[in-house]
């Protein structure tokens, strides 16, 4: 059994925000497996769904507290470092450029706290994360002549940042991304 935890933040004034990306890769991702409808699920705060791939069975959640008690969701269900292995959590990297995704496994939460209550929650860092990038050139964020991206500077910018938004044409690529990111999740499971 895998689970496939997409943080974000519940309620509709949140859909599309960049802060949410991992919320709509979940959402996305069990759609195109043809799961079932989420319901919510009171003995994890969350919207949950089952279904398979290929043989692998997965239970998909989408917290329905807020990004910073994400871990909520999992204390319940993931409840050793072996069942932590089959955890796949899906965010937003604000240090990453919208075209890009990174996997990793056993990685420290580079200071996103909806990570950071997963950790607590599950009491390991040994889990996969698929990081997905927010940050397009377009939103004011350019690159460095290093290519590095460029933060907006102050908390209020970052939250207002955070909390904006896609545009048609970053959701056009966010879509994009998604598909090869599922390819991935599909490849981790071994569906």
């Amino acid at each position: 059994m895998y689970y496939i935890v997409g943080l974000g933040n519940p309620g509709k004034e949140y859909e599309n925000t960049r802060h949410n990306t991992g919320r709509m890769f979940v959402e996305f991702f069990c759609k195109k497996q043809k799961f079932d409808d989420f319901k919510i699920d009171k003995k994890t705060l969350s919207l949950k769904t089952e279904g398979k791939a290929g043989k692998e069975k997965i239970t998909c959640f989408l917290p329905e507290t807020f990004m910073n008690k994400s871990g909520l969701a999992l204390k319940k269900i993931v409840t050793s470092k072996k069942s932590a292995k089959k955890l796949i959590v899906v965010h937003d990297d604000l240090d990453l450029a919208l075209a890009n995704y990174k996997i990793s496994f056993g990685k420290g939460s580079a200071g996103h706290k909806g990570v950071e209550s997963v950790m607590a929650a599950v009491k390991t860092k040994d889990f996969y994360r698929i990081r997905i990038g927010i940050s397009p050139a377009c939103a004011g964020r350019p690159a460095t002549p290093k290519g590095k991206l460029k933060k907006p500077k102050g908390e209020k910018k970052v939250l207002d940042f955070l909390m904006g938004k896609f545009k048609p044409k970053e959701m056009a690529v966010l879509k994009t991304i998604m598909e090869e990111a599922g390819k991935d999740v599909e490849k981790i499971m071994g569906a």
